[in-house]
């Protein structure tokens, strides 16, 4: 009895594998014959595809360095600090982020009149089209990659490098990289004490005053106090700028803090050396000066930090390097008529497969009187679900 278990249910095995082949044997020109006309007619429509080329660009974006003028900021602390001390933790992804920015895409939906090109009526939907024809990524090299579809080889190849172009003109535009953020800062700084210069110039023409008057006040000592207001005021933003990185227990905070403080006492010691003036002219004079050469001493401070950065930023890369610029593509990206005809066979035939093992089970199913009842049950309800008579 224990012998005879093992035999019966390897027979019962064996029997199901043959049952298996069997239905396959019976069917085999279906499952040759619909796969392999499947696979022809996805070859033929992969034929009839109009193809799709797709050009590259790969180039170089801007890096980050510690550039020479970083070293000197130290003088003016805060004010350097203040202009770009927060680097970028991931460029390359910020990059990415300018070229699917709205900004770019406008830009080349208007100067390739994609929305006439892609038949699309509003501007967004223009975007997603080239949105969807567009991917750029960067590699572990560093380097960026921009790959662009279309139908017309040389249209894909210039819109590619035009993403370069765009990209450029909006990084002149931006601050980006630490020197950028520094000049763009000294720039705005200068300008504005440029005008303030100016004004307090232009007053102390309006004396009519002339310097051999102060005799008692010698021009010099009143532009040593200028200068160190103006002092004072570039290590006040210093330690305005470091109170929003470091607390005040920080060494560098407290360093700041006593040359300031240093500052403040040697501005307070001049100030008491330097003797009166007497007469309203000549003490108009002398604060119409001392206003004067507070603000030209800023703005020596600031020119000379706003040269230092331009030449970081053009020393640090600010101009996009292309290392290989698009062209026109010579064989197509897409459709890929051999992949697809290989795709199309092997999911038919498992179609098929699947198709004549269901088909054979129900013809044994209708055949075996216990499982007829729930056959017939099935197609009622199968019947009933789509809304058709039942057949008695």
């Amino acid at each position: 009895m224990t012998d005879t278990l093992p035999t019966f249910a390897e027979t019962e095995d064996e029997i199901s594998l043959l049952d298996l082949l069997q239905v396959i044997v019976d069917n085999l020109r279906l499952l040759v014959l619909g796969p392999l006309v499947a696979g022809l007619l996805a070859l033929g429509i992969g034929v009839a595809m109009v193809p799709t080329f797709t050009a590259a660009v790969k180039f170089l974006p801007p890096q980050q360095q510690q550039t020479a003028a970083a070293s000197m900021l130290a003088n003016l602390g805060g004010l350097g600090g203040l202009a770009g001390a927060a680097g970028l933790k991931n460029p390359a992804d910020q990059y990415l982020a300018f070229i699917k920015s709205n900004s770019v895409q406008d830009t080349l939906i208007e100067r390739f009149k994609l929305q006439d090109r892609y038949d699309t009526q509003f501007k967004v939907d223009a975007r997603l089209v080239l949105t969807g024809s567009t991917r750029a990524t960067s590699g572990k090299d560093g380097l960026i990659t921009i790959e662009v579809d279309d139908k017309d080889p040389q249209f894909a190849a210039d819109l590619a490098n035009a993403h370069v172009e765009e990209l450029q003109k909006l990084l002149g535009k931006l601050a980006v990289t630490e020197a950028q953020q520094r000049r763009a800062f000294f720039e705005k700084q200068l300008l504005q004490v440029k005008d303030k210069m100016v004004a307090a110039e232009l007053a102390l023409r309006a004396t009519g005053v002339s310097g051999s008057v102060l005799k008692s006040n010698p021009a010099s000592a009143v532009a040593v106090v200028a200068a160190l207001q103006a002092q004072m005021t570039a290590q006040e933003v210093k330690v305005g700028a470091m109170r929003g990185y470091l607390a005040e227990t920080a060494p560098d905070f407290k360093q700041a803090m006593a040359e300031l403080a240093n500052l403040r006492a040697q501005l307070a010691k001049q100030s008491q050396n330097t003797p009166k003036v007497q007469g309203d002219a000549q003490g108009d004079y002398v604060v119409k000066y001392r206003e004067f050469k507070y603000h030209e001493t800023l703005f020596e401070l600031f020119a000379k930090q706003f040269e230092l950065a331009k030449v970081d930023e053009s020393r640090e890369g600010a101009v996009i390097q292309v290392l290989d610029a698009a062209q026109p593509p010579e064989k197509k990206s897409k459709p890929k008529k051999a992949l697809i005809a290989t795709i199309v066979t092997l999911a038919t035939a498992f179609a098929l497969l699947l198709f004549v093992f269901i088909r054979q089970a129900v013809r044994h199913a209708g055949q075996d009187p216990a499982s007829a009842p729930k056959l017939h049950t099935l197609k009622s309800s199968w019947r009933k679900a789509l809304g058709q008579p039942n057949s008695n």
